[in-house]
This record gives C-alpha cells, sequence and structure tokens, in this order.
C-alpha cells in the first residue's frame, strides 16, 4: 500500500461517525439535531443515556488511534504516521459520509496522540479531567487540554514532528469550538449535565 492510499484510508476510517451509528443502533434522536449540533459523545449523552455515550466516545477515540497504530504497524515513516494521524482527524472533522459536516474532533485527537505515545495521551486526558472536574465545560477542559498536547508532545517524544502535528490538530480544534469559545467568554455555554 502506497503512502497516499494510506492517508486516504486514514481519512475515510476517520469519516466513520459512531455518534450516528451508535444513536441509530439504540434509536435514539440524531445527535445532530440536540445540544450544539455535534455528532459527538456530549451530544449522545444529552439524550440520557450513558452507554451510547461511552460507546460513541470510543468508537471515535478508537479510529484515531487505529489509523495511527496501522501506520506504525506497517512500518511508515514518522512523517506518514503523523500524516495518517491527522487524516483521521480531519475526516472526522469533515467526514465524506456526512457531507463534510462532522464533530469537533476531541476523542479522535485524543486516539491519536494515544496512538502517537501513551504517555502523551494520558497526560493530555490527565489535564482534561483536571480541568473538567473544575470548571465543569466539556468544551474548555478540551481547549486547555488542546493547548498542552504539542508541549507534552515536545518533550515526550524525540521526532519533533510529533509536536507539530500536535499542533495542527490543537489549531483545528480550538477553530472547531469557535462558538464554545463565544459562548465561554459571554457565559451562556451549556454546562456537561445539561440538557439542551
Amino acid at each position: 500500500m502506497t503512502q497516499a492510499a494510506f492517508i486516504l484510508l486514514a481519512y475515510l476510517m476517520g469519516s466513520i461517525s459512531f455518534g450516528i451509528l451508535v444513536s441509530r443502533a439504540f434509536g435514539l434522536p440524531d445527535p445532530r439535531t440536540v445540544g450544539s449540533g455535534n455528532p459527538g459523545a456530549t451530544n449522545v449523552l444529552r439524550s440520557g443515556k450513558k452507554l451510547p455515550a461511552v460507546l460513541t466516545l470510543l468508537g471515535d477515540a478508537a479510529k484515531g488511534w487505529l489509523a495511527v497504530l496501522l501506520a506504525q504497524h506497517y512500518g511508515l515513516l514518522d512523517a506518514y504516521i503523523c500524516l495518517a494521524g491527522l487524516a483521521a482527524f480531519i475526516g472526522h472533522l469533515y467526514p465524506v459520509f456526512c457531507g463534510f459536516k462532522g464533530g469537533k474532533g476531541v476523542a479522535t485527537a485524543l486516539g491519536v496522540l494515544l496512538a502517537f505515545s501513551g504517555w502523551l495521551g494520558l497526560s493530555v486526558l490527565v489535564v482534561w479531567a483536571i480541568a473538567f472536574a473544575i470548571w465543569r465545560y466539556s468544551s474548555l477542559a478540551a481547549l486547555i487540554a488542546a493547548g498542552i498536547a504539542p508541549i507534552s508532545a515536545w518533550f515526550l517524544l524525540p521526532y519533533k514532528g510529533y509536536a507539530a502535528t500536535a499542533f495542527i490538530l490543537a489549531l483545528l480544534l480550538i477553530w472547531r469550538h469557535k462558538s464554545n469559545i463565544q459562548k465561554l467568554i459571554n457565559g451562556s455555554e451549556s454546562g456537561f449535565s445539561d440538557k439542551k
């Protein structure tokens, strides 16, 4: 398999929307019709069902993780491993199967970072958990964790392309959260337990 074909495969893997698939399997509303309109685990949780939300979270993380793992397994160079992770993430944000309207990428980014390095993924996850425990906003926790990711990658991984990739992931994730940022600023952001 050529590198280009592998990157395309990673993008297609990222384009699979587990939030939509899981919601259909459990007979729940399309997550794009509730809350923020994002087909991710937080919106699935707003249905009141925890299991579908957990499955969505795991599925979205797994596709980012698997794309990188396969690139590593087949011996691709670090640069192409980074591109595979980035392609899976972009697939989640702009999925070809859903009219290029996808999620915000938090779980998929975590999966990519975990595959880059378990310690990297764990450090970002711990930062997210601490920020969420303090402020109770999933979006704010994700933004803080995204900001930490490239710094952690820089210190934890010898190939600096991983830090560059983490930086691009962070920028895209922040961009996808621009409406959340505005709501956080004006105080109208929904907390995790809100059922809007």
